[in-house]
Order: C-alpha cells, then sequence, then structure tokens
C-alpha cells in the first residue's frame, strides 16, 4: 500500500538519473525562490501582517514550544491519515485555506483555477476564497472529483450574501466558511507604505463582478465601467457579523457551516449553540489582528469546549511537523496558507501538488517513526510543553 512518506522515495530514486525536485520541499528555500520571483506588490500582500507582525512570527514561533512524546515497539509500517469531512472519509488531513488574492500568485493570473485543479490532484480540500480572480463556478468546474468549500466574507446587502450561498450550493461547494474577522482590512504597514491594495484595482473580484445581483446595481457592467463596479463593492463589503447575522446564515443552507476566527472557547461554545457544523481556530495567521496569542496556543481549549463538533486549523503552518502537532492536539483539518501561494507561484499547479506531497510526506514519515500508526494514537499521546509558559 503506497504511504504519502513514499514521495521521498520518488525523489531519492529520480535523483539516481540525476534529477533533483523542481522545486523546493522545505518552506525556507520555498519562501526564498518566491521572493525572488513574485511582483513586489504581490509579494508584500501575501508576505504581510499586521502591525509589527509580532503575532505572525508568534504563530510560526509557538509550533517550537510543543513537543511529541514517541511511542516505540509500534507496528506502523502501514498508517492511515484519513479522516471523516461531513461524511465523507478524505485521505488526509490537509486543507488549502482561503487566499483572497491567490489567483495573481499565478503568472497567467488564473492561480485559483490552478489550486483548485491542485486540490484534486492532491486529493485535499480547498477552501476558496470570495476574493477570487475567476468566477465560483468556473473553480468549481476545474476541481473535477475534487472538494471545496466556499469561504464567505459575508458582504452589507444581505440579498448579496444570500447570492453568494446559493451560487455555491449550486456549484456543488461542500460548505459554507464564514470569516468572522475581516469586515474591514487591518494595520498592514507593508502594503500601506506602497498604498498597495489590490481591490480597489479590481482584483479578485470576479464572484461579486459575475452575481446577477450586484450586476443588477450597476448602470453598467464592470467590463465598461470598472471604476463604479469597484466603488459599489467597497461600500458592501465588509458586514460586522454577529450572532443575529450568523443565525441568518445558518436559516439560508442546509450545507455544513463553519465559522472562521473563533479563537474563545466560550465563543465556540455559542456558535454551536447556534448550530454550526464546525469551529475554524484561526487568526488569519496574523493578517488581521496584532498582539494576539499564537493560535496553536488556543487550540487545546478549544478543541476542549467543541466536544465532538469537528475544530479546523490554520495559522502558522510551515511543515508536516507543525500538521501532526496540530493534529496530535485534536485538530480534524489542518489548513495551510503561504506555503502553497509560493508553490503556486514557483509552479503553477505541479508547484502546489509538489507542496502538498511534501508536507503530507514529513507528517507521515513523522507518525512512522514517532510509532502512531493512525490519528486516534497520535491524539491519545498528544504534546507536551518543550519549556515552561512565560507569566
Amino acid at each position: 500500500m503506497k504511504s504519502f512518506g513514499d514521495y521521498q522515495n520518488e525523489i531519492y530514486f529520480a535523483g539516481l538519473h540525476g534529477v533533483r525536485p523542481a522545486l523546493p520541499v522545505d518552506f525556507r528555500t520555498l519562501e526564498a525562490r518566491a521572493t525572488a520571483a513574485l511582483p513586489p506588490s504581490v509579494l508584500s500582500y501575501v508576505q504581510g501582517g499586521c502591525g509589527d507582525e509580532f503575532t505572525q512570527r508568534r504563530n510560526v514561533e509557538a509550533f517550537s514550544e510543543w513537543g511529541i512524546v514517541p511511542r516505540m515497539l509500534v507496528d506502523t509500517r502501514v498508517r492511515d491519515l484519513s479522516v471523516d469531512v461531513f461524511g465523507k472519509r478524505i485521505a488526509a488531513p490537509l486543507m488549502l485555506a482561503p487566499i483572497g488574492v491567490i489567483g495573481v500568485c499565478a503568472q497567467d493570473g488564473h492561480g485559483d483555477i490552478a489550486t483548485a485543479k491542485a486540490a484534486a490532484a492532491a486529493g485535499v480540500p480547498m477552501i476558496a476564497s470570495t476574493l477570487m480572480n475567476d468566477p465560483l463556478e468556473t473553480v468549481a468546474e476545474a476541481l473535477g472529483g475534487g472538494d471545496a468549500f466556499f469561504q464567505l466574507y459575508t458582504p452589507k446587502d444581505r440579498d448579496l450574501a444570500a447570492s453568494f450561498v446559493r451560487r455555491a450550493e449550486a456549484a456543488g461547494y461542500r460548505g459554507i466558511v464564514v470569516t468572522l474577522d475581516t469586515w474591514l482590512t487591518g494595520w498592514r504597514p507593508r502594503d500601506l507604505n506602497d498604498s498597495n491594495f489590490p481591490q480597489l484595482r479590481g482584483v479578485a473580484l470576479a464572484n461579486y463582478f459575475s452575481d446577477p445581483h450586484f450586476r443588477a446595481k450597476l448602470k453598467a457592467p464592470p467590463e465598461e465601467d470598472i471604476a463604479a463596479a469597484v466603488g459599489l463593492w467597497a461600500s458592501v463589503f465588509g458586514q460586522t457579523v454577529t450572532w443575529e447575522d450568523l443565525a441568518w446564515l445558518r436559516s439560508i443552507t442546509r450545507l455544513p457551516l463553519i465559522v472562521k476566527g473563533i479563537q474563545h472557547p466560550d465563543d465556540a461554545k455559542r456558535a454551536i449553540d447556534v448550530g454550526v457544523d464546525a469551529v475554524y481556530c484561526s487568526n488569519h495567521g496574523g493578517r488581521q489582528a496584532n498582539g494576539g496569542i499564537a493560535s496553536i496556543d488556543l487550540l487545546p481549549d478549544l478543541v476542549a469546549a467543541c466536544g465532538n463538533v469537528p475544530v479546523w486549523f490554520d495559522s502558522g503552518v510551515r511543515s508536516g511537523t507543525d500538521v501532526v502537532k496540530a493534529l496530535a492536539m485534536g485538530a480534524s483539518l489542518v489548513g495551510i496558507g503561504r506555503p502553497y501561494a509560493y508553490g503556486l507561484a514557483l509552479g503553477g499547479t505541479a508547484g502546489v501538488v509538489h507542496v502538498v506531497r511534501s508536507i503530507l510526506a514529513e507528517a507521515d514519515l513523522l507518525m512512522a517513526v514517532d510509532g502512531f500508526p493512525d490519528l486516534a494514537a497520535l491524539r491519545a499521546a498528544g504534546v507536551r510543553r518543550t519549556r515552561p509558559q512565560s507569566r
């Protein structure tokens, strides 16, 4: 039976014929390559965080403060990393987190489509952003038999929000991921120093420009008057989602509803009471608010509060080791962001697939060496802090 870890054998045996990987397998080298390749405006938007980027750094650094305790004398020749996602068994607990400018990370400007193809090829779910360079229906078609969820930035216009949800349902998305922390943009110095706000230039607004409700509010279609279309977008983007809004969203769809941005256990419990199907622990990778606690440090309490309700996770994940630690803490699905954005920038669809395979190979091999044949064994062992918490 083939395992994710076999990817390293492919690489080593190819080396016998003088073939080296087209892209690096580690995040640091991948980021360095992408830094040299991406246009400065796109790079600053992808790499940048909020304020002095303390929270962004902490998201990454905090993983090193948690350690896995191996269990020996266990037969791990076969590993099972599969998970159930709303009634469907998928091979790996990894997902591609939503990135609003993933479209322009690709050289042809169609990065959302390339990501969808990569998700299908790699067998992992994609979360498609409201902010895409291609309409959500076109991206769904590119998935083929793959899985995707639609991430909703809830607009101020409820009819527009309902239109997005109906379109996602019709296109075959498997759930709605409501992002809670992005009804306005946090203080991002890298972008501010360059006056760089891609959406105000019409970037990643295909879902709005293709929406019948949105278009009906324009005197001329976006392709004829882009300035007016962008102005309308600016006026409707960003509803401060309240408990009332969440209940309304729950009422308009039968798809699984996932809330992204939950960090406090009490918020998680209340969201479950409203009827959400999964809680998504994330601080937006440190892009929206500075001065916070690393998401991985908040994950254990959130998992405990959610009981049997799945907890998804992202923020600061850079490697297969990070993925394993989050899974050991109880995360059901773990999302990556910047790693696959860099893979896309350097290698298109194949670049994303390479990044996914590299991360899953590392995760699989770590579980094999540390004595965990499946996720249940991993979670039973859990993790321990490697250093005392600062007071």
